[in-house]
């Protein structure tokens, strides 16, 4: 089953110097190279900043754009892990091993599956 892997954090937390970036890289690579190891990782990737989201919405037939996330809150969407695990308890193991969750916090969703 696939699940995704929705990375949570402050972006006024984590790294940001490009020293604190240098420093974290081992970590993220370790990760990248045991779940490749592992034939979970499907793919992965960061998101830019919340500043540079767009949220739409369709209200009584009229599109309404709003720069910024969905929603207010301190965390925003930096980044996700699409894995293929064989069940939940596998997800869970992989998500606490991704260096974010030091700081942030990991959302899991199952993908649909096309039979469902």
């Amino acid at each position: 089953m696939k699940y995704m892997l929705l990375m949570y954090a402050n972006e006024a937390e984590g790294p940001h110097t490009p020293e604190e970036h240098q420093a974290a890289r081992p970590a993220w690579q370790a990760l990248l190279q045991e779940a490749s190891a592992a034939g979970v990782l499907v793919s992965t990737n960061g998101v830019a900043p919340g500043t540079n989201a767009t949220t739409v919405r369709v209200r009584n037939g009229k599109m309404l754009t709003t720069d910024g996330p969905f929603a207010e809150t301190h965390e925003q969407l930096g980044g996700y892990f699409l894995l293929d695990c064989k069940d939940l308890d596998e997800a869970i193991y992989w998500a606490a091993k991704i260096p974010t969750a030091k700081y942030g916090s990991i959302e899991i969703r199952p993908l649909w599956s096309p039979n469902q």
